[in-house]
């Protein structure tokens, strides 16, 4: 087939057309190639990036779909990825609970409203923590409301921000405890700032400052001390600052009006400012001040001491000695002066001749020297010639030093000689008495004995040698006793005397018959002296002397029942006697001649003095009996004394005698038995007429106060003698004359009897030649 030319010209044309497009694509298809191969390259480069940032890109499409690398899920714990954000956040998705729920409410934030957020989240089930920043991602991600997650690995950052934590924690605690510890110091604390204006005070400050608050101190600016020389304590400080070196100072100070010395230190902080305290040295001045008027005074003291005493210091020199050590040894004053070598002084005391003889001098010496190094105090007595004693104390001070006492044992020692000497005496006294001497020592022990206590007990010495105690000594000796138990009776004793200190005796039976009295008594030594008597022989005088009291006891009561029952009898025939005699008298067996009228009126007169005198011995063996009987009825004194003196007004003036009554308002009343009292103040008065003779005054004087009353009879009559005193007031006793020649001698006896019998007292006083006052005391309510 044969074509046109114009169609191989077309042909030719398309066939030329489309190798050139074929060209253009091979080379077009081969700058693709090279593109998609550097974007692979590009990408691959990115991924690995990606790979090895920090960070891990998680993107949240729209729908919930999650777009991330493998290391999401190796941080999570989980065996894959998440395909949904549902299944990130769900119990199983790798998070604690509550941190999901808190990104699922970020994530939810940032998709409505577009807000960027932070939020650390915890690995479930590990220590991992994650910190999660999340956005709203780029259009061309992945479109309208897809979120970018950024997802880093916090894990060692939270555990240095809690380190950090920690230790402000730390921090702060240890500032508020010294913040605590300034505030309750008991000095001034304050702090400067840089430019040396109060930034803080303490308590103690603002009390010195006389302030209300530590913020009125630091706004005002008050100073705790005053400017010396010129430089006030903010120029101090401010000098302190620039030279960055502590500055102490001592400067008066004023608080509560007294002016006190304290130390001003100032501490620069560096850039932070200065600090400052003030210590009160006050106290401290006044200590010094008395600590050395104290070693002036013991210096003074150890002058008047009669040992010697030297005190060297730790560089072996001399620092003090008193005058009695310079007077033992003889030393000069230029010999113990002060820094005076050890060895010097022990060298003057050798050349004195006060140092023991010894053939190697300077190896004693040497010995001596380590006195200052022994950890313990020493003692040394030294003998010296012409018999001289002395005992050498050596004390190490804490400082090196030594402390050496010399005392002078010579007399002490000859005392101690006397002292055995008296020992020996005193054994051979003890031993040689008649009692039976013991000594027991505090703890109960026998101590010392005589060989009369070793005789009574009949007791080995072995035994006593053992110096036993008293419970085990009376306990082996019991034996002898009558009534073995009483021998914890001497053990009692024993103990009262030592622990109790009290002294007690008593009396004890020996199974042999004898009998002894002993007695416990404590020594100003805490020990108890026994002392036993052999009272055997006394035991059986007492014995006869108790019969014989018995038998005349016996008799007393004999002759007591004999005069009662012979008062009873005779008032019969006296009644008899009296009737007879009134009625002779009154006529009734006819007028009677005078002289028999006088006989019968002598008849009754007497029977009168009889029936009176058997009343008074009833009275008195009532009284004895203690059967007397007593009334108690409301007495009107003044009248009762006034009557019973009207009454002897007529006897008294036939005698002579002046009766005088001086009776006080203050008398007054009492309650009592009237006949008693009436018969007490007639015995009295009756007394005081037969006892004072012609022309002599009686005086009767009566008074009383609230509680009880006085009645005072006195006479100038001769008096009674003292050694009859004693006896004015036993029955039946007469002493004197009266003046018609007679006395029954039961007045006074009568008074006591009836006056004590009322709760009341009958006193009596009476010189010879002078009178006789006897009172009689009442109380109101007998």
């Amino acid at each position: 087939m044969s074509l046109s030319p114009l169609v191989l010209t077309l042909v030719g044309g398309l066939l030329a057309a489309w190798l050139i497009v074929a060209c253009w694509a091979i080379v077009t298809g081969l700058s693709m190639r090279r593109a998609a191969r550097q974007a692979r390259y590009q990408t691959a480069r990115l991924g690995a990036l990606l790979q090895s940032a920090p960070a891990i890109p998680v993107l949240i499409r729209p729908d919930g779909r999650i777009e991330a690398p493998e290391r999401l899920a190796r941080w999570l714990g989980r065996d894959g990825l998440p395909v949904y954000l549902s299944e990130l956040l769900d119990e199983n998705g790798g998070l604690e609970p509550g941190d999901a729920r808190e990104l699922a409410a970020g994530i939810k934030a940032a998709q409505r409203g577009g807000k960027a957020f932070m939020l650390p989240v915890r690995a479930r089930g590990s220590n991992r923590t994650l910190l999660v920043r999340g956005g709203p991602a780029e259009r061309e991600l992945a479109g309208h409301g897809a979120i970018i997650l950024w997802i880093f690995d916090a894990t060692e950052s939270q555990s240095s921000i809690e380190d950090l934590q920690g230790q402000v924690g730390r921090y702060r605690d240890a500032l508020e405890a010294l913040s605590g510890v300034i505030e309750a110091a008991p000095m001034p604390v304050w702090h400067r700032t840089p430019d040396q204006r109060l930034s803080l005070v303490n308590s103690a400050y603002v009390h010195a400052v006389d302030a209300k608050s530590a913020q009125q101190v630091i706004e005002q600016g008050v100073e705790l001390i005053e400017s010396v020389d010129g430089v006030s304590p903010g120029a101090n400080a401010a000098l302190v600052a620039d030279a960055q070196a502590p500055s102490s100072r001592m400067v008066p100070v004023t608080i509560d009006g007294e002016r006190r010395l304290m130390r001003v230190v100032d501490v620069p902080l560096g850039p932070a400012g200065v600090a400052g305290y003030a210590i009160d040295m006050h106290e401290l001045e006044e200590a010094r001040a008395e600590l050395r008027h104290l070693i002036q005074a013991n210096r003074d003291m150890l002058d008047r001491l009669s040992a010697g005493v030297a005190q060297f210091g730790p560089d072996q020199k001399l620092q003090f000695c008193n005058q009695p050590f310079l007077s033992i040894f003889g030393l000069k004053p230029d010999q113990a002066s002060a820094d005076t070598d050890f060895d010097r002084v022990l060298d003057a005391m050798r050349d004195a001749g006060l140092v023991p003889e010894t053939p190697d001098f300077p190896a004693w010496r040497k010995a001596r020297r380590q006195w200052f190094l022994s950890p313990n105090a020493l003692e040394e007595n030294w003998l010296l010639r012409d018999g001289v004693h002395l005992r050498v104390y050596a004390q190490p001070l804490p400082d090196g030093g030594l402390l050496l006492i010399f005392e002078d044992r010579t007399e002490h020692v000859q005392l101690a000689s006397s002292r055995d000497t008296l020992l020996r005496v005193r054994n051979a006294t003890l031993d040689h008495l008649f009692e039976a001497i013991a000594v027991f020592a505090a703890d109960g022990r026998l101590h010392l004995w005589n060989s009369k206590f070793r005789q009574i007990w009949s007791v080995q010495e072995s035994l006593l040698t053992q110096h036993p105690r008293v419970d085990d000594l009376m306990a082996a000796l019991s034996d002898r006793l009558s009534r073995p138990q009483q021998a914890s009776l001497v053990h009692q004793l024993i103990r009262a005397a030592t622990v109790e200190r009290r002294q007690r005796g008593g009396r004890i039976a020996f199974a042999d018959g004898r009998y002894f009295e002993f007695a416990a008594i404590p020594l100003p030594d805490g020990n108890a002296l026994f002392v036993m008597l052999d009272i055997s022989d006394s035991r059986r005088i007492e014995q006869a002397l108790r019969d014989r009291n018995e038998a005349l006891e016996d008799a007393d009561r004999v002759k007591t029942a004999f005069v009662s029952n012979m008062s009873y009898e005779l008032r019969t025939p006296l009644t008899s006697i009296v009737g007879f005699a009134q009625m002779m008298q009154a006529g009734l067996a006819g007028e009677l001649p005078p002289q028999s009228a006088d006989y019968v009126d002598a008849i009754i007169d007497s029977t009168n003095k009889l029936s009176k005198l058997i009343e008074n011995v009833l009275d008195l063996t009532q009284g004895a009996a203690g059967g007397l009987p007593i009334e108690h009825r409301p007495i009107d004194m003044e009248a009762l004394v006034r009557e019973i003196a009207h009454g002897f007004e007529a006897r008294a003036a036939a005698q002579g005698i002046d009766v005088t009554l001086a009776l006080q308002a203050s008398l007054g009343a009492i309650r009592g038995d009237e006949r008693r009292i009436r018969q007490s103040i007639e015995h009295l008065i009756e007394n005081a007429i037969n006892y004072v003779g012609k022309k002599g005054r009686v005086f009767v004087h009566g008074d009383g106060n609230q509680h009880g009353v006085r009645i005072v009879v006195s006479d100038n009559g001769p008096g009674i003698e003292a050694k009859l005193q004693s006896r004015i007031f036993d029955t039946f006793s007469r002493f004197g004359r009266t003046a018609d020649g007679r006395s029954s001698g039961l007045g006074l006896p009568l008074v006591r009897q009836f006056i004590e019998a009322h709760g009341g007292s009958v006193t009596l006083v009476s010189e010879q030649g002078q009178g006789t006052i006897v009172t009689i005391s009442l109380p109101r309510d007998a």
